[in-house]
């Protein structure tokens, strides 16, 4: 294939990957015909992004075809926010298939309110309400093999001075982790961005989630690093994944502007992931974020952006 045709048909963008990651990218689709495509992080879809190339409906038979149909393109993980809302029987179905396919079960969602002062008020009912959720949410991650759920802490509480808001939030953390403990499962506080999507709410950049997690001091309480949200909040994405290492166990994705698949934004996802790769990291990337094109080419699109972003 002549080098313009090559790059012609690569179908990815390519702002922050380069030509030359195009080439990479296509080199990597050529080396892995005729064999599964090992990637080198758990890279984690959701239901809903293969729904033109497998699944095209939201029943229980086309959320199985999507986990067979990512499997086999190379993913070894799946992330579903709203697991916890499927029904015990689908939740069961998907379980077993992943556990077949040898995929990784990455977080759901245990509790987010965003309406709400919960985590950083005195409100019983409220707190109470939080406990319950993450109660209700242990026998859900044992349903399906989960070791890791979200947890949002809420609003802020604009009549109570910050240090007193964390105070009270790392008390009802430890709270949710005396639950957790016995179990081995784990909530992951994610802090989410101000600026795009999440305005008032209690968390929102990292060095802030760190303090707290060392505060709760369980290894029931760690950081879900969204790379996306912490773009838009903070920026400087490698130093602080340094800085709060210690108390990262899972990341999400996303490129910014846009919330799209790498490649499609500023974020150089190249040296991100070969950076978090470099320490070691096991557990799972979750692609929280929607798809720059659509139909089969768009999701065609998806897959080649991983697998560049992956070549490292």
């Amino acid at each position: 294939m002549q080098r313009r045709e090559l790059l012609k048909n690569t179908g990815l963008a390519a702002a922050s990957l380069g030509v030359a990651g195009l080439v990479k990218a296509q080199d990597s689709k050529v080396e892995t015909a005729g064999k599964p495509r090992t990637f080198k992080l758990k890279y984690a879809p959701h239901f809903g992004q293969f729904v033109n190339s497998a699944g095209k409906a939201n029943t229980s038979e086309d959320l199985i075809d999507q986990l067979k149909f990512a499997a086999d393109q190379g993913f070894t993980a799946w992330e579903d926010n709203g697991m916890k809302g499927r029904p015990v029987e689908l939740q069961e179905r998907i379980a077993k298939t992943m556990e077949q396919l040898g995929m990784t079960m990455g977080v759901f969602v245990a509790h987010a309110d965003f309406s709400v002062v919960s985590f950083a008020g005195t409100d019983k009912a409220q707190r109470d309400r939080v406990l319950q959720d993450v109660k209700d949410s242990v026998e859900v991650a044992k349903r399906v093999n989960a070791k890791w759920m979200t947890v949002v802490p809420d609003k802020v509480n604009d009549r109570l001075e910050p240090g007193y808001q964390a105070a009270h939030c790392i008390d009802l953390l430890r709270q949710c982790c005396e639950i957790l403990e016995p179990h081995g499962l784990v909530m992951v506080l994610e802090p989410l961005n101000w600026w795009a999507n999440h305005p008032g709410l209690f968390l929102n950049k990292i060095p802030q989630a760190f303090e707290i997690c060392r505060a709760v001091d369980s290894p029931s309480c760690k950081i879900l690093f969204d790379i996306y949200h912490q773009q838009i909040q903070e920026g400087n994405l490698i130093p602080n994944i340094d800085l709060a290492w210690s108390e990262i166990a899972y990341f999400q994705c996303g490129d910014n502007p846009g919330r799209k698949e790498p490649g499609t934004g500023e974020i150089n996802y190249r040296n991100v992931f070969k950076h978090i790769h470099s320490k070691g990291f096991a557990g799972v990337m979750g692609m929280e974020h929607g798809l720059s094109k659509s139909g089969v080419a768009g999701e065609q699109a998806l897959i080649d952006a991983y697998v560049g972003a992956d070549d490292f």
